[in-house]
């Protein structure tokens, strides 16, 4: 288990910010709207498979500080919150799963690795 100076509850709301950024872009640049109501329409799939993927970490006793953690609970956020989209009656057409992955697994990993490289830095 790789040793973190970012407390577990910190790492979850800046992964959780993520998933809201991702879903403030996207409802904006498609102009659906800001509102409470679709904001949370589109945003819970995404937040259960965020939940999901911090469970696993979590459940493998891992601090959820790493390149790779960063990148599995990516990929469950994308996998299950596409799979609860289809359930919910939403789209999933394939450029905005590919759009999804990259920008959630993309953003999850950027930025636990730069967490280490400032964490690294000597003033």
């Amino acid at each position: 288990m790789s040793r973190s100076t970012i407390p577990r509850p910190l790492m979850i709301l800046i992964d959780l910010a993520v998933v809201v950024v991702f879903v403030t872009i996207g409802r904006s640049t498609h102009n659906h709207g800001l509102k409470p109501n679709g904001m949370i329409s589109t945003l819970w799939p995404f937040m259960l498979g965020l939940a999901v993927g911090w469970i696993f970490i979590i459940r493998r006793r891992r601090n959820g500080a790493t390149l790779r953690s960063g990148a599995e609970i990516g990929l469950f956020t994308v996998v299950i919150g596409m799979l609860a989209r289809v359930v919910g009656g939403q789209g999933t057409a394939f450029a905005f799963i590919v759009v999804a992955f990259v920008f959630l697994v993309g953003l999850m990993i950027v930025w636990r690795y730069l967490s280490k490289k400032i964490r690294r830095f000597r003033w």
